[in-house]
């Protein structure tokens, strides 16, 4: 990628970094003002050669969101590089209803493979496009937080506000 392009929005729950590449697609996003935060989460041969700050698609989504249109972010095109499995599992995190979260468990077996717990929640782990593919709808079994990697805080306000509407 020769081009990207890096939007801030403030949100309730601080900042919030949109990395799109040349066709607008989000690559990268999460709750930082921090650029390098933001580049960090792509591997070094993926990262674009040039980073301009401007305007991103996928900002008036998240103003919808945060507005209380908790399905704005469903029509936001990103682009995701992985396994077969990764992406599949990407593509059920976007299926999972606003307001109704799923265990790990449950999300292994909207995967198909219900034993697959550890691997349900490696997906999660690995989704580079926060809110956007929405893994903070996935709980541990006993319905805490488990891990987000933007702090368990933003993931309760957003499961809150998914809840409320």
């Amino acid at each position: 990628m020769t081009a990207a392009t890096l939007q801030f929005v403030e949100t309730p729950d601080g900042p919030f970094a949109i990395l799109a590449d040349e066709t607008d697609r989000v690559i990268i996003s999460g709750w930082t003002a921090d650029t390098d935060a933001v580049l960090a989460r792509l591997r070094p041969d993926r990262r674009p050669a040039q980073v301009r700050e401007g305007q991103t698609s996928a900002a008036d989504a998240v103003r919808a969101y945060y507005a209380g249109d908790v399905g704005a972010i469903d029509s936001v095109t990103v682009a995701q590089r992985g396994t077969p499995l990764q992406l599949a599992g990407w593509q059920a995190l976007r299926a999972i209803t606003p307001g109704a979260p799923l265990t790990y468990t449950g999300f292994a077996t909207a995967l198909g493979s219900p034993t697959a717990v550890r691997a349900a929640a490696s997906i999660c782990a690995r989704n580079a496009v926060a809110l956007f593919v929405p893994c903070h709808r996935v709980l541990r079994g006993d319905g805490t937080m488990g891990g987000f990697a933007w702090g368990t805080r933003v993931k309760e306000s957003l499961l809150a506000r998914e809840s409320a509407a």
